[in-house]
């Protein structure tokens, strides 16, 4: 899969899944490529949303909550994933 089609499909299923006003997603990989642990089609993403719904929750919640809708995706594609909610 490339990063493109990834951040769509990440995108659509955090949109399905929880109200959201604002959603950034960006490719960290680069930061990474030299890593021990660094695997070829395995991507570093990071979150940037803004979402009342998320706001509401204590942090454990709100991460459990987007890792759930991301479950395969976090499986298959993403390696890591860096969450900030606003």
């Amino acid at each position: 899969m490339n990063i493109n089609d990834l951040i769509a499909i990440v995108k659509k299923k955090l949109i399905n899944e929880i109200v959201i006003e604002k959603i950034d997603i960006q490719d960290k990989s680069f930061l990474h490529k030299n890593h021990t642990g660094h695997q070829e089609g395995m991507f570093h993403l990071k979150l940037i949303i803004k979402s009342k719904e998320l706001k509401n929750l204590n942090k454990i919640e709100s991460n459990k909550k987007i890792y759930k809708a991301l479950d395969q995706e976090m499986k298959e594609y993403i390696h890591s994933l860096q969450i900030l909610i606003d």
